[in-house]
C-alpha cells in the first residue's frame, strides 16, 4: 500500500515537510561519502528556513499541552491501557520540556556560524558550491567522514526537539481517524461536506497505476485519481501526460483531526 497524506491547513503543512527533512537529514548524516554530507547540510538549511517561522515552536508547545489534557481525561479508563497512556504523557512531557528549553530565536546559532552561511548563500546558486568558489567547504568534505559526522549531528542536534515535538502531534493525528473503503467510480470521488479534517489520508494499492489529486474545503472533498500510465525514459516527459483514471478505484480514505 502506499500513503498520500493531503494536509488541510498551513500548521499541520509545516509539521509534514520538518518530519520529511528531518528524516532525509537521519538519512544522509549516517551516511559516510561526502556527497551524502553535501545534501545533509543542505537539509539542514532547509530546516532552518521551515523552522524559521516565529510561531512554530508555541504552536507545538500549545498542542502538546492541549494533547496532555486530553489524555489525561482517559485515565482511570477500563478502555484505556495504563501503561500506553503512560508511555505517550511521558513522551509528551519530554518533547515539551526539550522545547521550553530552547531559548531564543530557532537556529540562531547556525546563523551566527559565518562560515555555515557562506555555505548557505553559495548554495542557493546553481552549482555554487564548486571547490574554487569554496575552498574551505572542499577541505571540509575530505575530512574523515566520523569527523564530518560528528560536526553534522553537533549543528543538527540542538533541533531534535522540534522534531521530536512534531513526530508525537502527527503520531497522534495519524492515529485519530478511522480508515473507511471506498470507491471512485471511473477514477473520480466527491463527498460533500460534515466532515471536519486537519488531514486526509489515501491508501492505494501500490500495484494501482494512478495517484490521487485532493482538492478540499468544509463543503466538499474531490479526489480526483491520474493515471500514471507513461515512464520519464523513451520520448522524455511527454510520456507522463495527466489524464484521469479510467477505471473504478478502490481506495481507503481517513479524516484525521486533532
Amino acid at each position: 500500500m502506499i500513503t498520500y497524506e493531503y494536509p488541510l491547513n498551513e500548521r499541520i503543512r509545516t509539521l509534514l515537510r520538518l518530519e520529511d527533512l528531518f528524516e532525509r537529514s537521519r538519512h544522509f548524516i549516517a551516511l559516510p561519502d561526502p556527497q551524502d554530507h553535501h545534501m545533509a547540510l543542505l537539509t539542514l538549511f532547509e530546516i532552518l528556513e521551515v523552522a524559521s517561522r516565529a510561531d512554530l515552536k508555541s504552536d507545538l508547545l500549545q498542542e502538546l499541552e492541549r494533547q496532555k489534557q486530553v489524555l489525561l481525561s482517559f485515565k482511570n479508563s477500563p478502555d484505556i491501557s495504563e501503561d500506553a497512556l503512560s508511555g505517550v504523557l511521558k513522551d509528551i512531557e519530554q518533547a515539551a520540556g526539550a522545547l521550553f528549553a530552547m531559548t531564543g530565536k530557532i537556529g540562531q546559532y547556525l546563523r551566527e556560524n559565518d562560515w555555515l552561511m557562506s555555505i548557505k548563500q553559495r548554495t542557493g546558486i546553481p552549482g555554487g558550491a564548486c571547490e574554487f568558489d569554496l575552498p574551505s567547504y572542499h577541505y571540509w568534505l575530505h575530512r574523515p567522514p566520523d569527523e564530518r559526522t560528528g560536526n553534522l549531528a553537533a549543528w543538527t542536534a540542538p533541533l531534535y526537539p522540534l522534531r521530536d515535538g512534531t513526530a508525537i502531534i502527527l503520531r497522534i493525528l495519524r492515529e485519530s481517524g478511522k480508515p473507511q473503503a471506498q470507491r471512485a467510480p471511473q477514477g473520480m470521488f466527491q463527498q460533500m461536506g460534515g466532515k471536519t479534517a486537519q488531514m486526509l489520508r489515501v491508501r492505494l494499492d501500490a500495484s494501482m497505476p494512478c495517484v490521487p489529486e485532493i482538492s478540499a474545503n468544509k463543503y466538499v472533498l474531490n479526489i480526483r485519481f491520474l493515471a500514471q500510465s507513461g515512464h520519464p525514459g523513451g520520448n522524455g516527459a511527454s510520456d507522463l501526460r495527466s489524464r484521469t483514471a479510467d477505471w473504478d478505484v478502490d481506495f481507503e480514505l481517513t479524516f484525521c483531526n486533532l
